[in-house]
C-alpha cells in the first residue's frame, strides 16, 4: 500500500493514512495503530540512545562539557525536575521512598517518556508534522534544561540536536514502512533492543561510572593520614541486638542529595577556592590540604527530611581539617555572616560563618570511617559541621566557600521554601522492639538512640501506654556532636502496649511532644512504636 496523495495538495507524509477509516495493515486497524505507537517508541528511544552515546564518546575523548552529568538530555531533564519539585513533593518522596527516590524518578521519568514516544506515533499516523512538533518540544525541554545548569557550555546542545534529528528520520522513515506494512518485526525487535541498551547505559551512567577512571584511580591511591590520634569511644555502644551501631558503616550510611549522578573528581585536579567578603583570597588544593594538621572526629549528621523515627541520620569518623583554620587565611570582613559553599554539581548550601568559627569541629572531611570518602558521599573533599541539618551544611564534592551575607545569598533549599539556618533538633528513636512485633512477657530491651548534636542528650525517657516516663540507662557520650545509645528495661506483661521515647539535651530542654512535619525546619515529636506480648 502506498500513502496516498492529498487533493488538497499536502505533502504525501503529512496525509492522512487512512481517511475513511478503514482497516489496514495484515492485522487490521488494531495493528495498524499498535504499529504507529511502536514507532512513536522506536523514534524516541533511537533518539535518546544516540544522544547519550554521542555524550559518551565526547567525555571519552575529552570534548569540553559541564556538570557530572555531561550533556545527557535525561540526566538534564531529570535535575532540572528535581530543581523545581515542591517541598511537599519533595518531602512525600523521601517520606515514601527514602534513598531509593532517584531511583522511583527515573522509573516515573521513563513511563511519561514511553507514554508521550507512543502518542506521537499515534499522532503520526494522521499528521506527521504535529508529530515531528511533539519530537521538538520534548527536545527543546531537553535542550532548555542542558542550558540552564550551572556551567552549562554550548557544546553541551550538540549530542541532544543530534538526537533529536535522528528520532524525527526515524518517525519518517518507520512511519511509512508502518503504513505499507503494519508493526514489523524488526521494527519490535529494534524498539526492544534500543530500550534494553539505553537502559543499560543510563543505570552506568547514573553510577557514575562513565568518564571517571582518572578518578577512581585517585581514589584508590588516596590513603588516610596515619597517626592522628582517634577520638575516645568506650562505653558508646552498647551493642544491643537490633539497635543502630554507634558508628554506622560506610555502605549503610545514608544519602541523601540532589545529584541524579555521583560526582567522580580526581584528588589531585581538586581545589577548593575561598572568596568573596574576605582580606584575601585563597585556593587550597588536595597537597596542600593533606599538608595541614588534619583531625578525627566522631559527628553524627542527620538530614532535615528525617521524619520521627526515621533513619536518615548517622554517626561516623571524619578525618579533615577544621574550616575555621581555613576561614582565618581568607580573614572574613566585618559583616559577613554566611558561607555560602558549593559542590561541583552546582549544589549550593548556605551556613552561619560563627558556626564555621567557633570551636566546634566543622571540617573540612577526607576520610569517612578510616577510608577515603566514598564517592557517594563526597569524595575527595566534603564539608561536615556538628549541629546543623545537611541541608545547610554538609556540602559533598566541594569546590568553593563563598563568604558571604544571609541578605545577599541563598543556598539551594532556602528559596523553596526551607529555614535558612537548619539547627539539629533533639530528637530521639526506638530501634528495638519494632512497632508491630510481639514479644514474650518479662524483662524486654527497649533501645534505641537519641541526637542534639553539639548540645548532647542528658537524658531519655519511656513511656508504657499512659504511665509515667521512666529514665533509660544511658550509654557513653564521648562527645556531644554524637548521637547517643540507650536502653531502658521494660517488664512487659500480657497485651498490646505503646512505648514512647522521649531525649532531654546537654541544655536540659526535653525535645517537643508537638507534631510537626519536617519543613521548613525539622520534624518533631515523640517517638512511638506499639508492640503485642504474649
Amino acid at each position: 500500500m502506498s500513502t496516498p496523495a492529498d487533493p488538497a495538495g499536502r505533502p504525501a507524509w503529512d496525509v492522512d493514512d487512512d481517511p475513511a477509516g478503514e482497516p489496514f495493515g495484515p492485522g487490521g486497524w488494531a495493528d495498524g495503530t499498535t504499529g504507529y505507537a511502536v514507532a512513536g517508541l522506536l523514534a524516541g528511544v533511537v533518539g535518546l540512545l544516540v544522544a547519550e552515546l554521542l555524550d559518551l564518546v565526547l567525555t571519552v575523548f575529552g570534548w569540553p562539557g559541564s556538570g557530572s552529568a555531561g550533556r545527557s538530555p535525561v540526566l538534564a531533564v531529570g535535575g532540572a525536575f528535581v530543581d523545581l519539585t515542591p517541598s511537599w513533593l519533595k518531602e512525600w518522596a523521601v517520606a515514601s521512598f527514602g534513598t531509593g527516590d532517584k531511583a522511583v524518578l527515573f522509573v516515573g521519568m521513563a513511563i511519561v517518556l514511553l507514554l508521550a514516544f507512543a502518542a506521537i506515533g499515534l499522532l503520526a499516523r494522521r499528521r506527521h508534522t504535529a508529530a515531528v512538533a511533539g519530537l521538538g518540544a520534548i527536545g527543546l525541554l531537553a535542550l532548555l534544561a542542558l542550558a540552564t545548569r550551572p556551567g552549562a557550555a554550548g557544546t553541551d546542545l550538540f549530542p541532544t540536536v543530534v538526537g533529536l534529528a535522528v528520532a524525527a528520520w526515524t518517525l519518517s522513515s518507520v512511519r511509512t514502512r508502518t503504513a505499507a506494512q503494519g508493526p514489523t518485526r524488526r521494527v519490535t525487535l529494534g524498539f526492544a533492543g534500543g530500550t534494553v541498551a539505553l537502559v543499560s547505559l543510563l543505570l552506568v551512567r547514573g553510577r557514575g561510572t562513565l568518564g571517571a577512571a582518572d578518578a577512581v584511580v585517585s581514589r584508590a591511591s588516596a590513603s588516610v593520614p596515619t597517626g592522628l590520634p582517634v577520638p575516645a569511644s568506650v562505653g558508646a555502644d552498647l551493642s544491643l541486638p537490633g539497635v543502630t551501631p554507634w558508628v554506622v558503616p560506610n555502605g549503610e550510611f545514608y544519602r541523601i542529595d540532589t545529584a541524579l549522578v555521583v560526582p567522580r573528581l580526581s584528588a589531585q585536579a581538586w581545589s577548593l577556592r575561598v572568596w568573596g567578603e574576605v582580606e584575601r583570597e585563597v585556593t587550597l588544593t588536595w597537597a596542600q590540604l593533606l599538608a595541614q594538621p588534619l583531625v578525627s572526629r566522631h559527628v553524627t549528621l542527620a538530614c532535615v527530611s528525617n521524619e520521627v523515627g526515621g533513619n536518615l541520620v548517622g554517626n561516623a569518623l571524619w578525618t579533615g581539617w577544621p574550616v575555621r583554620e581555613l576561614l582565618a587565611q581568607a580573614g572574613p570582613r566585618p559583616g559577613a555572616d554566611m558561607v555560602l559553599s558549593r559542590s561541583a554539581d552546582g549544589w549550593t548550601a548556605g551556613t552561619p560563618l560563627p558556626v564555621l568559627t567557633d570551636d566546634r569541629d566543622a571540617l573540612l572531611a577526607i576520610a569517612m570511617n578510616g577510608e577515603p570518602l566514598p564517592f557517594e558521599h563526597g569524595f575527595p573533599v566534603r564539608l561536615v559541621v556538628p549541629g546543623l541539618y545537611g541541608y545547610v551544611s554538609a556540602t559533598k564534592w566541594v569546590t568553593e566557600l563563598k563568604v558571604t551575607r544571609f541578605a545577599v545569598d541563598m543556598g539551594y533549599w532556602t528559596p523553596r521554601g526551607w529555614s535558612a539556618l537548619g539547627p539539629v533538633k533533639t530528637a530521639s528513636r526506638i530501634d528495638v522492639p519494632r512497632s508491630g512485633v510481639q514479644v514474650s512477657p518479662g524483662t524486654v530491651a527497649v533501645a534505641g538512640v537519641a541526637w542534639a548534636m553539639h548540645r548532647g542528650i542528658r537524658a531519655v525517657q519511656v513511656r508504657v501506654d499512659d504511665g509515667p516516663w521512666a529514665d533509660a540507662r544511658l550509654a557513653s557520650e564521648p562527645t556531644v556532636d554524637s548521637w547517643r545509645q540507650w536502653v531502658f528495661d521494660w517488664p512487659a506483661t500480657a497485651g498490646s502496649h505503646v512505648l514512647t521515647v522521649r531525649a532531654q539535651d546537654g541544655d536540659g530542654q526535653w525535645q517537643t511532644e508537638q507534631v510537626a512535619r519536617s519543613d521548613p525546619d525539622g520534624a518533631t515529636g515523640h517517638h512511638a512504636v506499639t508492640v503485642r506480648v504474649a
